[in-house]
């Protein structure tokens, strides 16, 4: 989210405790009451203000948040950009369900994958998933809620068992060379190290160097003994324990050294983010042309709110009140 004039909230401010004053007539004499009736007939009235006054606070902070025009960048519109083409190369074998961190490895990745992709809008995003087979899953696109889709849809077991980096990193360079983009990066998250496939990881990573494509390489996992479920028994779900410290982290960074990317061990939730978040600053293109940026406008449902509320405060105020206009 971001505010297209954050300054005139101080307008909002200034004109809310104006109606402030003027709510509890700061500056006039307040009636006596001496009977006990009239004094029911006070407190009544008071907790009545009380009310009406918190309301008409919030229509207030309402308004003045609508007033700094909040709007939700959408989607970059271009003219001519230079744009990253990014390739996801994904480690769906099933050691990715281990719970060492929650839920488990695979949906902690997703999640923080699909929050890196929505903070590039002007880049084509690839998905490659690997596990004993590789499979493209999405093409090169600009399309944030597609790439969100595909990301959130993401599984396990369809590709067989093992951790083919080699094929699923090769498959990845394939993808980017055929693009046109003169900046091509490739982020290789995987948990375990490469036990089958055609080419080694390193004869990928040649091949990544060759056409000038940086890989990132991620190592995710803890390294403590993880469990992963392999099905439902008398007892319920039925766990196998693998090993700690199964990441090829010498492969995963002799990868990313030969292609000029970065390695990056990820034993958490937080080191991920943190992770995704150098990566998205390392690889910020900067964009040489004017272009437009199609927004979500925001404000509009907050200045409806605030002038509703604000209203039903002015009408029962002066009904129920006796409040002078």
């Amino acid at each position: 989210m971001e505010f297209k004039n954050p300054h005139f909230l101080w307008i909002g401010v200034v004109a809310g405790i104006l109606w402030a004053i003027d709510f509890w007539k700061l500056f006039q004499k307040s009636p006596i009451y001496f009977s006990g009736s009239e004094t029911d007939l006070k407190l009544w009235k008071k907790s009545l203000r009380i009310l009406f006054f918190f309301i008409g606070l919030a229509g207030w902070a309402y308004l003045s948040y609508s007033l700094m025009q909040p709007r939700k960048p959408q989607k970059f519109s271009p003219s001519s950009v230079e744009v990253n083409d990014i390739v996801l190369c994904i480690d769906v074998s099933r050691s990715m369900l281990a719970e060492d961190i929650r839920p488990n490895r695979l949906e902690v990745a997703k999640e923080r994958i699909r929050e890196f992709a929505r903070m590039r809008p002007t880049d084509r995003i690839s998905i490659v998933i690997f596990s004993e087979k590789v499979f493209t899953l999405l093409p090169l696109t600009t399309d944030p809620s597609l790439i969100d889709k595909v990301l959130s849809e993401i599984s396990i077991g369809y590709l067989g068992s093992g951790t083919n980096i080699g094929d699923g990193l090769a498959l990845s360079v394939a993808r980017a060379v055929n693009s046109e983009t003169k900046n091509k990066v490739i982020v290789l998250l995987t948990d375990g190290v490469a036990n089958v496939g055609t080419m080694t990881p390193m004869q990928a990573a040649e091949e990544a160097k060759k056409f000038g494509i940086k890989v990132y390489t991620i190592g995710l996992g803890t390294d403590e003994d993880a469990k992963i479920p392999v099905g439902n028994g008398v007892f319920g779900t039925q766990y196998q324990l693998i090993p700690g410290g199964s990441i090829d982290y010498k492969v995963l960074k002799e990868i990313s050294d030969l292609t000029g990317g970065k390695f990056y061990p990820a034993k958490s939730e937080r080191a991920l983010k943190s992770i995704l978040d150098d990566i998205q600053k390392l690889e910020k293109t900067e964009i040489k042309v004017n272009h437009q940026i199609v927004y979500d406008e925001k404000f509009y449902n907050y200045l409806a709110i605030g002038v509703l509320l604000l209203f039903l405060v002015e009408f029962f105020r002066r009904l129920l009140l006796k409040d002078a206009v």
